[in-house]
């Protein structure tokens, strides 16, 4: 067998767990705090594969292995790749108190309804749009993805970030710091995990279901849902095909350029993406942000014209969303085009711009396809009658970046 132990937060590995290791495997600082036996030949973590091999080893001569873990070793933990390299049956997992589960309890809030995110060893992107989109963020962190990197890319979030490190040692510390403050020191490498928290919305409502806030029974909203202006919006039949294009999610940050009333950027949000909004007119960026918080998500709204305006966008967005028309239009599309990693979804009501758009799109590398909409929606008349009334034609155009350019980094 192999006995995985969570050390730190947790409790200490029992004395016949120890006494019993012929190889003992973990972090210096775990190997260095264990009494273990003289005779314990000791693995010191970096690159696995050296340490799954001797592992491998001690396993085929039947002799007993031992792991020193952080926390909960199950839990983005090394619990994952021991049961991938040997089976599941192989393991004897002890967890000791996960470093989000030890960093909640310090600041007495709970965490059922806390997003975990690993930013380490993975993109720091992911859980920068994470923090942007939830309320109550917990960040496993990792080099080149601590506290100070968090902190530069969410300067401009109403978020705190909470810096546990050096969880159940005399070292502990967990400190409240703004984005700013975080960016601006080296944190070193003590640190266990990052808290980020809208603190109006941080103790949350009773939960039935762990995890983010539960997913919205619908989308495709009713325009009714959203304050507009002279029924300039997105209809939700339009809506419907653009949200299934563009496919947000956890992680994916969204683009909704010529917002409008920001029902395409609030839908976003609902499904759990990052948004950010851009909004030419001084009463439309209003409206999007009355409109977000009508829907109780977080939008971030830009105040200018695109394409000028998306040059100070520093992020990358994964999708898209392109609604409007003017002249201006196939630059707008090309600037995106040029940015997104995943996909661009342009919406317009005039034959005339379609070519142009199309062009700019595959100019940029996607693939583009696109259908007309034109739909009938069910009116009554006087008599208990119904007839039928046409909405406006609505062109949909999309276009998607191969996997493998998207895989190799190609968008930037």
């Amino acid at each position: 067998m192999i006995t995985v132990v969570g050390t730190g937060t947790g409790a200490a590995p029992s004395h016949d767990v120890l006494a019993g290791a012929e190889l003992v495997v973990g972090g210096r600082r775990h190997l260095d705090a264990a009494r273990l036996p003289e005779t314990a030949e000791r693995v010191v973590l970096g690159p696995l594969a050296p340490a799954l091999d001797t592992i491998g080893e001690y396993i085929a001569k039947d002799r007993p292995v031992l792991v020193l873990a952080s926390g909960d070793p199950g839990f983005f933990g090394i619990v994952r790749v021991l049961a991938e390299r040997f089976g599941p049956e192989r393991l004897d997992v002890r967890p000791g108190v996960s470093s989000v589960a030890a960093a909640f309890a310090r600041i007495g809030l709970p965490w059922d309804d806390a997003v975990v995110v690993s930013a380490h060893g993975r993109e720091l992107r992911t859980a920068v749009n994470v923090c942007r989109a939830q309320p109550k963020t917990a960040v496993l962190t990792g080099p080149g993805a601590g506290p100070a990197e968090l902190g530069a890319a969410l300067r401009d979030a109403a978020r705190v970030l909470v810096v546990a490190s050096g969880l159940g040692s005399d070292a502990e510390r967990v400190e409240r710091v703004t984005p700013a403050e975080a960016a601006a020191r080296d944190w070193g490498t003590a640190v266990s995990v990052v808290l980020c928290l809208d603190e109006a919305r941080a103790l949350g409502a009773v939960r039935t279901v762990a995890g983010p806030g539960e997913r919205p029974a619908g989308w495709a909203l009713e325009e009714a849902e959203f304050a507009h202006r002279d029924s300039m919006i997105t209809k939700f039949e339009v809506r419907a095909l653009a949200l299934a294009r563009l496919g947000p999610r956890p992680g994916d940050l969204v683009w909704d350029v010529g917002a409008g009333s920001g029902s395409v950027a609030v839908e976003c949000a609902r499904l759990g993406a990052a948004v950010t909004a851009v909004e030419k007119t001084a009463d439309g960026v209003e409206r999007v942000r009355a409109n977000a918080a009508a829907h109780g998500v977080d939008v971030r709204v830009v105040h200018g014209a695109a394409p000028d305006a998306l040059a100070e966008l520093a992020e990358t967005p994964d999708a898209v969303f392109v609604g409007g028309g003017g002249s201006e239009l196939p630059a707008i599309v090309a600037a995106c085009a040029r940015r997104a990693r995943r996909t661009v979804v342009v919406a317009m009501a005039a034959l005339d711009r379609v070519p142009a758009a199309r062009e700019a799109l595959t100019s940029a590398g996607l693939s583009c396809d696109g259908v007309l909409l034109q739909s009938s929606r069910l009116a009554p008349l006087p008599g208990d009658v119904t007839r039928l009334a046409a909405t406006n034609p609505v062109f949909l155009l999309w276009g998607v970046r191969p996997p493998a350019a998207v895989e190799e980094g190609v968008a930037q």
